[in-house]
């Protein structure tokens, strides 16, 4: 195994993704082991169980979760088992059926139990402790069968998923070591997220090291990052302490929308509008914005600091899949659909036909990636630096980003031979609070380098975003920091397009514009030492297709209506964070 590297390596990976072992899934008509599932993320070809598809990633990962639903886990699987005790379920007609029409209406039964936390009628079949541990064994078995240590990384994990009234308040459950617990938690144990803090609590005790992230505030009706808990109270300073301690990280994108901001909420900024669905899961209901993303929330997180004492959404960003279908899809050229068979085709992806949801299947987007920055490739060296926030999520390009503040950092350590140990040295990366302001610092100043993706698009600009209390009141800005082709920042604040080399047509595009690295250091030109402040690193690229319209071209049709025919894909950092030393805070 390779030597550790103390400076660390970036490793990428998937965080979110689901088996034939998830309810929801294998209603849908997947059939993706969990083995496929680990073999597809590593680099081999495997067999698209709805289609008979032969498909293979361009890119393998360094490591996958795989993030079952604890809802019914594996159960489903079951029903399809003529000597299994659950083979004359009611559901199990259903589920078997070749009838399109009859797995959905599974897949909507499945979904409907899950939401009103209670199982009834042939559901409670399912609810066996033994056939769910049983079930939950084969999950970590399987994990640790995939597992070789600086080669390929499976981190133990499931998701529990509590929808009340289709409100998503969704969090995936990680373990750092080769042992999980005796069961997962489930919605049906409860749906409030603070029992499921007291689980992780549990396990820890026990000697499991785990955390939460929760995903898609997008759609969870200004739930994931209100001020109140579940039960509709202020939140106290027992509250925010619990959540920093139990969830440190936060999916920022993924098929089912971006959470980092809504351009109603952050209405200066010409790229929040982008992969945005709009609908609760399984309604055609608009989800509430106010509480609903990140960007948000952090600076949220500020005031509830001054007050509290912790800030209950200091959160580190990955991102991640939540593809249904057993393959990790973050190739926007190489995608094969989310939801089984609900998107299996390019026929079923093009149809403009609205789903339950009230969009059509190309209102999906394909799959984030998560990047790590670890001294290994190891299940330790990872959870590490997730616990710690050293991560940043993409929307599916493997960008290559380091962000670093501190206060003495020179105008050109970009450029240095010792670029990182340096950064290391006299500052904090991504995911970090700046060291205590002292005597003659005037403002904090920030590294940042990001290097393109070899299969993508070259890169366009690099911002900084910037979150901050003034008088009591949350403020943002954007700082364009670093731009392409040798572009200037006009008087007017506004920058000139990169411009746009995508045929629509054939679905291609040239890297003829755009750079295929961007560094700087930045010093922030407005700092305040009295004010709190947060800071994240947005990376952008040029335009190139997205997914549906390389469908399109390969169907010889128009892109469908509704969504961009070119997207301006990105990366997002963990922020880093200011607070004010005692002495200048009033």
């Amino acid at each position: 195994m390779p030597k550790p590297n103390p400076l660390r390596n970036v490793y990428f990976g998937e965080q979110h993704l689901h088996s034939e072992m998830s309810p929801d899934a294998y209603a849908l008509g997947t059939r993706q082991t969990m083995d496929d599932a680990y073999r597809y993320g590593m680099g081999e070809e495997i067999t698209l169980s709805t289609t008979g598809e032969k498909i293979k990633k361009a890119t393998p990962y360094d490591f996958v979760a795989l993030t079952d639903h604890a809802e019914y886990l594996g159960v489903f699987t079951e029903l399809s088992d003529p000597k299994s005790p659950l083979a004359n379920n009611a559901l199990a007609k259903l589920i078997n059926s070749s009838d399109q029409a009859d797995q959905n209406k599974a897949a909507s039964e499945v979904i409907a139990s899950i939401t009103s936390g209670v199982p009834a009628g042939p559901f409670l079949d399912f609810m066996d402790p033994k056939i769910i541990r049983s079930n939950w064994q084969r999950h970590v078995e399987t994990a640790n069968k995939y597992n070789q240590p600086g080669k390929f990384t499976t981190l133990i994990a499931f998701e529990w998923t509590s929808i009340p009234n289709s409100q998503n308040l969704h969090r995936n459950v990680f373990f750092r070591g080769d042992v999980g617990p005796e069961a997962p938690y489930s919605a049906f144990d409860s749906v409030d997220p603070e029992d499921l803090w007291t689980y992780l609590e549990i396990q820890r005790d026990m000697g499991l090291e785990a955390f939460a992230i929760p995903h898609n505030g997008n759609v969870s009706n200004g739930l994931m990052y209100a001020p109140t808990n579940y039960r509709g109270d202020p939140i106290d300073a027992r509250y925010a302490e619990r959540r920093a301690r139990n969830e440190p990280l936060t999916e920022i994108i993924q098929t089912k929308g971006s959470s980092d901001t809504h351009p109603s909420l952050s209405r200066n900024d010409e790229f929040a509008d982008f992969e945005q669905f709009p609908n609760l899961i399984g309604t055609n209901t608009v989800s509430k914005v106010k509480h609903g993303y990140i960007r948000q929330a952090l600076t949220a997180g500020l005031i509830h600091e001054a007050k509290l004492g912790t800030n209950p959404f200091k959160y580190g960003i990955v991102a991640g899949a939540d593809v249904h279908s057993g393959y990790s899809g973050n190739e926007e050229f190489n995608w094969h659909g989310a939801h089984a068979t609900a998107d299996d085709t390019l026929e079923r992806r093009m149809n403009p036909k609205p789903n339950a949801s009230g969009e059509s299947a190309s209102t999906v987007g394909s799959a984030g990636a998560t990047a790590v920055w670890a001294e290994e490739n190891t299940r330790a060296s990872i959870f590490d630096a997730m616990k710690r926030k050293e991560t940043y999520g993409t929307s599916g390009p493997l960008i290559r980003l380091r962000f670093f503040g501190g206060w003495d950092y020179a105008d050109d350590l970009t450029s240095d031979a010792e670029f990182v140990k340096k950064a290391y040295d006299n500052g904090v990366p991504m995911g970090g609070d700046l060291p205590a302001m002292t005597e003659g610092m005037e403002a904090p100043s920030f590294a940042v380098q990001a290097l393109k993706d070899p299969q993508s698009g070259n890169l366009a600009r690099i911002q900084i975003i910037k979150g901050w209390v003034e008088r009591g009141r949350a403020k943002e800005r954007i700082y364009d920091v670093a731009l392409s082709d040798d572009r200037t920042v006009g008087k007017n604040g506004k920058v000139p397009p990169v411009g746009n080399t995508v045929d629509i047509g054939k679905a291609t595009y040239t890297n003829d514009i755009g750079d295929s690295q961007l560094s700087v250091v930045w010093t922030d030109p407005d700092f305040n030492p009295k004010q709190r402040a947060v800071y994240y690193v947005r990376v952008l690229e040029i335009p190139t297709p997205r997914w549906s319209t390389y469908d399109a071209a390969k169907l010889g049709v128009q892109p469908p209506k509704g969504v961009p025919a070119t997207i301006q894909e990105r990366a997002w950092s963990s922020p880093i964070w200011y607070t004010p030393p005692a002495k200048v805070k009033k």
